[in-house]
C-alpha cells in the first residue's frame, strides 16, 4: 500500500491486536479502535495450536507464551462412559520437531495480554479504547480521527457491527451447540485428567475437553452438547434450568467425569453460533477477519487460531498491493480453501465426537486401527499450514 494509506482496525480482541502487530511487522500503522474502556477478555481457556503459534512466534511473543502456557504432551480422546482411551495424538517436543512450531494452553485473558503489552510498546499501533465505531465504519474512523481511512478491518467478532456495511455478508446462525465452560482447581481434578496433556472425553450429543492452565493451577473444561439457544445472550452465567439440562447430558458419563463437573467453578455458557457463507469485503475500502467473516463452530479449536491466520495473511497482502481491492481480492483468494477446509474438518468431528449406536463403535474401532503417527499426518495439513509459503501466488 502507499504510505499515504491509512488503516483502522475495529475491535481490539485476538483478532484485531494480532491484526495490528502483523501490520506494523509490514511497515503499516494502525489505528484500534476497541468499544470497552478497558480489555477484560471472556472465556476461559484457549489451545494454540502449531498454525497459530507459529505466527505468534513471528511476532517475537513466544517468550511472553512460554513463562504463560503449558506445551501438553499429547492430544487424547477418551470415551466419556468408561474411561478408555481411543486414541492419542503426540504434541509437546514431537508438535515442535513435526510442525516446526509449539502446540500450547493458556488462559485466553493471557493472550489478550501478551498481545495488548506487544502493541502499546509498538508506535505503529495506535489503541483507542471506549470508542465505538456504529454505523457506516469509514464515516466513524474518520469522525474520530480527522482522516478519511484507506482500510476498514472489521475484527469485532462474531457479532460483529463492521459486518452491516458488507452487502451479502453471511448472517449469524445459532449452531445446534452449546458450550459450558468451567474452571476446575487442581484439588478438585478426577484422576482421569493429566497436567501434560489435552482430554477430550467423547460420549452421545456430547463432549468435554479438559486441559491444564498454569495460571490458575487448575484446568479449564469446555463441554460441548446438543442443544437450543432460549435467548439472545450471547454469554450468560449458569442458572438452575441450564444446570439440569447440563446435568442431563451427562448423566450416563463415568460418576468420576460427573463428580468433576459439579465441583467445577464459574461455570458460563454459550449458544454457539456461527456465520454462513458470504461476503467478506466491500471491493474498495471495508474487510472482515475472524470470527466476523467465517465464525466456525469449535469442534476442531480454529478459531482464534484462523483470525491469527487472517491476520497474518491479510497484512502481506496490504504490504504486496498498491491498493486495497487488490489486496482484498488476493487475500480472499488465499483464505477461502483454507476457511472451508476448516470448516468441514468441524463438521465431521462433530460428527464422530457425539456419534452413538454403531456410528460410535465404528469410531472406536478406526481409532484404534489407525494409530498415533496416522492421526498426526491427518493434521499436518491443518497444524503444519505456514502462511508465509502464501508469498510465492
Amino acid at each position: 500500500m502507499q504510505d499515504s494509506a491509512s488503516v483502522a482496525i475495529v475491535g481490539a480482541g485476538i483478532a484485531g491486536l494480532t491484526m495490528a502487530l502483523c501490520l506494523a511487522r509490514n511497515g503499516i500503522a494502525a489505528d484500534i479502535f476497541e468499544q470497552a474502556a478497558t480489555l477484560d477478555e471472556v472465556g476461559a481457556g484457549l489451545q494454540l495450536s502449531p498454525n497459530a503459534s507459529r505466527i505468534l512466534v513471528e511476532l517475537g511473543l513466544l517468550p511472553a507464551l512460554e513463562d504463560v502456557w503449558s506445551e501438553p504432551e499429547s492430544i487424547t480422546l477418551v470415551d466419556g462412559r468408561s474411561l478408555r482411551p481411543l486414541a492419542e495424538v503426540p504434541a509437546g517436543a514431537n508438535a515442535r520437531k513435526r510442525w516446526a512450531a509449539p502446540y500450547g494452553v493458556l488462559h485466553r485473558a493471557s493472550l489478550q495480554e501478551i498481545l495488548l503489552n506487544a502493541a502499546r510498546s509498538e508506535p505503529r499501533c495506535r489503541l483507542h479504547l471506549g470508542s465505538r465505531i456504529e454505523g457506516d465504519p469509514v464515516a466513524a474512523v474518520a469522525a474520530a480521527t480527522g482522516r478519511r481511512p484507506t482500510v476498514v478491518i472489521g475484527a469485532d467478532g462474531i457479532w460483529s457491527q463492521a459486518r452491516a456495511a458488507i452487502p451479502g455478508a453471511g448472517a449469524v446462525r445459532f449452531s445446534g451447540s452449546i458450550a459450558w465452560r468451567l474452571l476446575l482447581p487442581r484439588a478438585g481434578a478426577s484422576a482421569c485428567l493429566s497436567s501434560n496433556r489435552i482430554t477430550a472425553f467423547l460420549g452421545p450429543r456430547a463432549h468435554l475437553v479438559a486441559y491444564p492452565l498454569r495460571e490458575i493451577d487448575g484446568f479449564n473444561l469446555v463441554a460441548i452438547v446438543d442443544g437450543k439457544s432460549s435467548d439472545a445472550e450471547w454469554v450468560g452465567k449458569e442458572s438452575e434450568e441450564r444446570r439440569l439440562e447440563f446435568a442431563a447430558a451427562f448423566e450416563a458419563w463415568h460418576p468420576d467425569l460427573r463428580s468433576m463437573i459439579e465441583n467445577a467453578v464459574s461455570a458460563t455458557y454459550w449458544p454457539l453460533c456461527t456465520v454462513d457463507e458470504g461476503a467478506w469485503h466491500n471491493g474498495r475500502d471495508i474487510i472482515l477477519i475472524g470470527d466476523a467473516a467465517h465464525a466456525m463452530s469449535p469442534f476442531a479449536a480454529q478459531g482464534a487460531a484462523m483470525a491469527i491466520e487472517d491476520a497474518r495473511e491479510l497484512a502481506h497482502c496490504l504490504a504486496a498491493c498498491a491498493e486495497a481491492p487488490a489486496a482484498f481480492a488476493r487475500y480472499e483468494h488465499a483464505r477461502r480453501a483454507r476457511i472451508a477446509r476448516v470448516r468441514k474438518r468441524a463438521a465431521f468431528n462433530r460428527f464422530a465426537y457425539h456419534a452413538r449406536g454403531p456410528v460410535r463403535v465404528a469410531r472406536n474401532l478406526v481409532l484404534a486401527l489407525k494409530g498415533a503417527e496416522a492421526l498426526a499426518a491427518d493434521l499436518d495439513w491443518l497444524y503444519g499450514y505456514d502462511a508465509s509459503e502464501r508469498k510465492k501466488r
